[in-house]
């Protein structure tokens, strides 16, 4: 069962006009005027403007009344579907092989065996409405078992996310509003006017009738909000994008028969690639069966590759996961991401040290999911927590480097833990400590190592203040603690001790 994903941006028009021009003030409302002949009304309305009473297809006369000093500027609907447009080719390129525009003011992506590789459903709706804030986007997003259902809630709630468990989208859906069913204004005014006030009414009603006054729109929305009827999303591609296809007379189906398909389409992508002098970064396979739908499979790569069977593995390697129904009548194979790609010659062990590659096993990981690959690098900073980033596996040196003068733990915990300790004040290390219920007596101590706060960065830390000690238990265990403040002016720090790392 496929899991669609339908993001909401209410504020696309104004947005795109605050990025284009960040001198406007954030806190004046702004709205997007919308013209027919002499009539004027209020096309889309920032957060500001909603909030003081404002709201869409109010006449402009009756928005300026309300509100003084009112900006406005004229709607440029090709301006705001160019936007979309780019908007869902990013979505694309991040997190789904199946992406599309859902105009105009949306974006639906199936992510069915894609979600895995953003730490699954959750953490990837959260992650996908926090990058579109950080492009200054407000957005609203849901999951669901249907494009209709995903469309309606994305559209309805009041938070930021929700996501509907599989088979529980018709127990949702029957609250709903009927303006969620992505019917002409006209036939839900027609509805209303019948009595009917929500899906599940109109759902619990005899169809035939319904076809009757209303023609087969009611009944076709119907059912591709509830499954019965699928709604395919036709992926979106740029007009630059690397992609092969293959499409069969006769459906396939069995595993070997995909897999040797797969095999040539990766030899097809590799020559392509070639001929522009790029590699493959991120690959989908997309699948479209002859019900009508389709399935994906995405593979990354942690540095542009044109390794045929390398690629052609990762691919054979989820290949189990295709359910080919009554059959496969077409295969597509898309570089999503593609790099320039050098060819370097491979050195010789008689002339200098070779190096290992671990690409290839950061490949094999990455692709399972679940978590992502990364490694950490020096930071310039002397508060220990600001110290580390991480970055990606391949990347190159930062070249910055931690201090050598003092010893640093193996393991660095995410935020400081409070402990219980006795220790004389003010500089003797403790004698003993509990963590986590356990009582620990120290044997040896080495410290204090006085850490100050960034006082230039943030000014609550202009007179904040650490003493490090690393301890060693009976049991010969060694710890990184530490007291907030230098244990004589309390305003330096609250006199508390934390444990922030663990020795090897």
């Amino acid at each position: 069962m496929a899991r669609v994903v339908s993001v909401f941006l209410p504020t696309l028009p104004t947005d795109r006009i605050r990025r284009a021009d960040p001198s406007l003030a954030p806190d004046m409302p702004l709205v997007v005027i919308a013209r027919s002949g002499s009539k004027r009304w209020v096309a889309a309305a920032d957060q500001a403007a909603l909030k003081l009473g404002l709201r869409v297809g109010m006449p402009v006369a009756k928005a300026q009344a309300l509100v003084q000093g009112l900006m406005m500027i004229d709607a440029d609907p090709a301006a705001d579907l160019a936007t979309l447009e780019r908007l869902t080719l990013w979505s694309l390129s991040q997190y789904s092989p199946v992406v599309a525009m859902d105009p105009p003011d949306g974006i639906v992506m199936d992510t069915e065996g894609a979600d895995h590789l953003q730490g699954g459903e959750e953490l990837m709706l959260s992650g996908l409405v926090n990058r579109f804030r950080g492009r200054g986007l407000s957005a609203r997003a849901a999951i669901a078992d249907t494009w209709g259902a995903a469309h309606a809630l994305a559209r309805s709630i009041d938070r930021e996310t929700i996501i509907i468990p599989r088979g529980g989208t018709a127990k949702v859906v029957n609250r709903l509003p009927l303006s969620s069913l992505r019917l002409p204004a006209e036939i839900v005014a027609s509805l209303r006017t019948l009595g009917f006030a929500s899906v599940g009414d109109l759902a619990a009603t005899p169809r035939a009738p319904l076809t009757l006054r209303f023609g087969t729109e009611v009944g076709r929305r119907l059912d591709q909000m509830f499954g019965r009827l699928a709604e395919p999303i036709d992926p979106i591609r740029a007009a630059d994008l690397v992609e092969v296809q293959k499409s069969f007379a006769e459906p396939i189906g069995a595993p070997e028969t995909i897999e040797k398909y797969v095999g040539r389409l990766v030899r097809q992508l590799c020559l392509e690639l070639e001929k522009r002098g790029l590699g493959v970064r991120r690959a989908d396979l997309i699948v479209h069966r002859v019900d009508n739908k389709i399935q994906s499979l995405r593979a990354g790569t942690a540095k542009p590759v044109r390794d045929i069977a390398w690629l052609t593995k990762l691919f054979r390697d989820r290949i189990e996961k295709i359910e080919p129904g009554f059959g496969i009548e077409k295969l597509s194979l898309a570089a999503i991401i593609a790099e320039p790609l050098v060819e370097t010659q491979s050195a010789t062990s008689l002339i200098e040290e070779q190096v290992t590659d671990v690409t290839p096993l950061i490949d094999v990981l990455g692709n399972r999911g679940g978590q992502r690959i990364f490694r950490v690098a020096p930071v310039a900073s002397d508060v220990p927590e600001r110290s580390v980033q991480r970055i990606a596996p391949t990347a190159d040196e930062t070249g910055a480097t931690w201090p050598l003068h003092w010893p640093r733990p193996s393991r660095l915990l995410p935020n400081p833990e409070t402990i219980e300790v006795i220790a004389l004040l003010p500089d003797h290390p403790p004698v003993s400590f509990t963590w986590r219920g356990k009582r620990r007596r120290v044997k040896r101590a080495d410290g204090p190592e006085r850490i100050f706060g960034e006082w230039w960065q943030r000014s609550s830390e202009w007179v904040a203040v650490r003493d490090y000690f690393v301890v060693e238990d009976d049991a010969g265990e060694r710890f990184w603690i530490f007291r907030s403040g230098d244990g004589v002016d309390a305003d330096t720090g609250s006199r508390k001790w934390f444990l922030h790392g663990v020795f090897a």
